[in-house]
């Protein structure tokens, strides 16, 4: 009778699950941080462009 020889699962050389979780995050917080700098440059720009005064934080 033939033998069938299930190989054995070879262990994951990747990242652990808190690795992976951490990159995400680390990955979602750059992408939170870029939109939110661009929101604020957006609003600078809309500002400046009706001829608002640069508030005392936003000096050019």
């Amino acid at each position: 009778m033939e033998q069938k020889n299930s190989p054995a699962k070879p262990a994951k050389k990747g990242l652990s699950r808190e690795d992976r979780l951490k990159a995400a995050l680390k990955a979602n917080m750059g992408r939170r941080k870029a939109q939110a700098r661009a929101r604020a440059d957006q609003a600078e720009n809309q500002a400046y462009q009706a001829g608002e005064q640069p508030g005392p934080e936003q000096k050019e």
